[in-house]
């Protein structure tokens, strides 16, 4: 018994919420502007999207040959650069693997290329400031796989 109650309850529930966004849809007066709805946000109480951040390779990926000869870092880096030499992206075009020559404020650090770790964390921005390295790299290379 109790089944068919709560079967006729929800049924005049239903029912009451179809009636009342019916009779909503019908009504001929429009909200007056002079009178703001309290439930309405506002300019100033709506929140901003937040832009959301690039992995390395969202971030190189529009740059001339995939970003390789270009510095970035990630971005709560002050003084810390990587120049790209090699990169090694998988089939998806956003994951991979990437290998840089660290910089600190513009002089390198080490003389060897080694693997730079979190490139698929989404933290890296693009350093237009620095010079790029010449464009004939020969040991610059791209590879997919």
């Amino acid at each position: 018994m109790s089944v068919a109650n709560r079967s006729a309850i929800s049924g005049a529930l239903h029912f009451s919420r179809l009636s009342s966004s019916f009779t909503r849809s019908f009504t001929t007066s429009s909200p007056s502007p002079s009178t703001p709805n309290p439930n309405a946000p506002t300019a100033s109480t709506k929140t901003k999207r937040r832009k959301k951040k690039k992995n390395l390779f969202e971030v190189v990926q529009f740059l001339p040959n995939w970003g390789v000869g270009y510095h970035v870092a990630k971005a709560h880096w002050d003084e810390i650069s990587y120049q790209i030499t090699k990169l090694n992206l998988y089939k998806s075009g956003t994951h991979g693997k990437a290998w840089g020559v660290a910089h600190k404020d513009g002089t390198r650090i080490a003389e060897a290329p080694k693997k730079i770790s979190g490139v698929h964390k989404r933290c890296w921005k693009y350093i237009a400031s620095l010079p790029r390295s010449g464009d004939s790299d020969p040991s610059a290379e791209v590879q997919t796989s």
